[in-house]
């Protein structure tokens, strides 16, 4: 199972987070870390131009958007900021995508929110060609692409955040596999894993062309108690969200504070250890300790793993 670290834009202060993200992809290389997963919230910078500075700045490491909603920009649109971050970046860019939510959707952005099945596949029939350098020419319902870019760029691959049945199928049978949040390791075993699989067999692909990068957040601390209080805080929201909170039932937890990977050495070696064996082939950490220390034994500990 591939270990890689989750990064966002907030939380940096009176600091440019252009400067902090470059700092933060540098660190990262430098303790021997392949990819780091970012985050897009409503209310930060514009993501996937941060990466294209960023990822010009700092060489070799790895970075998925995870993930950019797609309800607010055209699929032409998206293609061509994704293709320029790959083209800054020599190919070092993962495109994850997201529905986002209804609360985002429609009480934000005045979108619908609906047909997330149909939106998902029109958009996909208009993105997928223009990032593998080919005209598209998908009419839809909710979206329709026509066209296509005059420049070249390595091609990114697509995952989708998708935690239903139909959107996981989507992602088998069309893209590199999913990205989850919240999700615990019975629920990866019993329902991401085979049904994304069973997407890509339906689609004549092979198990081994998709994949589950799953993110959940990781402390690894000896006052457990301290950590959960926090986790509960500082992710309260994800126990609320529709889509999060049929995760966290599924699964049997009371909230965020359960998915959430706190405990010493050995306890974090096992809670780890139930994902990998869950068919995860990506661990995303997100650690959240707000001692350096803290964060910095947790990523000692997720690089010995990782071996």
């Amino acid at each position: 199972m591939r270990v890689s670290m989750f990064g966002q834009l907030s939380g940096t202060g009176e600091e440019s987070p252009i400067d902090v993200t470059i700092a933060n992809l540098a660190m990262l290389r430098d303790e021997g870390f392949g990819r780091v997963w970012m985050s897009q919230m409503p209310y930060e910078p514009d993501l996937l131009t941060i990466l294209a500075v960023a990822l010009r700045e700092v060489d070799t490491i790895e970075v998925a958007s995870g993930v950019v909603p797609i309800q607010n920009q055209h699929p032409m649109n998206l293609a061509q900021r994704a293709l320029t971050v790959s083209l800054a970046s020599g190919g070092r860019f993962i495109l994850g995508l997201g529905m986002t939510h209804a609360l985002v959707t429609e009480g934000m952005w005045g979108i619908p929110w609906d047909k997330p099945v149909r939106r998902l596949n029109e958009y996909l029939d208009g993105l997928l060609p223009l990032l593998a350098g080919e005209a598209a020419a998908a009419e839809g319902q909710t979206v329709t692409t026509r066209g296509a870019l005059a420049f070249a760029a390595p091609r990114p691959e697509v995952y989708i955040a998708a935690l239903g049945p139909q959107l996981l199928k989507i992602a088998g049978k069309r893209t590199s596999g999913t990205c989850t949040w919240m999700t615990g390791p019975a629920t990866l075993a019993g329902h991401v894993v085979p049904t994304l699989r069973q997407g890509a067999a339906a689609a004549g692909r092979a198990e081994s062309d998709v994949r589950v990068a799953a993110s959940l957040p990781i402390s690894v601390t000896d006052d457990v108690d301290a950590a959960r209080a926090q986790a509960a805080a500082q992710f309260a929201m994800y126990g609320q969200l529709p889509s999060y909170r049929a995760m966290l039932d599924r699964e049997g937890y009371a909230g965020p504070e359960d998915a959430a990977i706190i405990g010493d050495e050995a306890t974090v070696r096992a809670r780890l250890d139930q994902l990998r064996d869950a068919g995860v082939d990506e661990y995303v950490a997100a650690t959240f300790d707000a001692d350096p220390e803290g964060r910095a034994r947790t990523r000692a500990l997720l690089r010995e793993y990782a071996g």
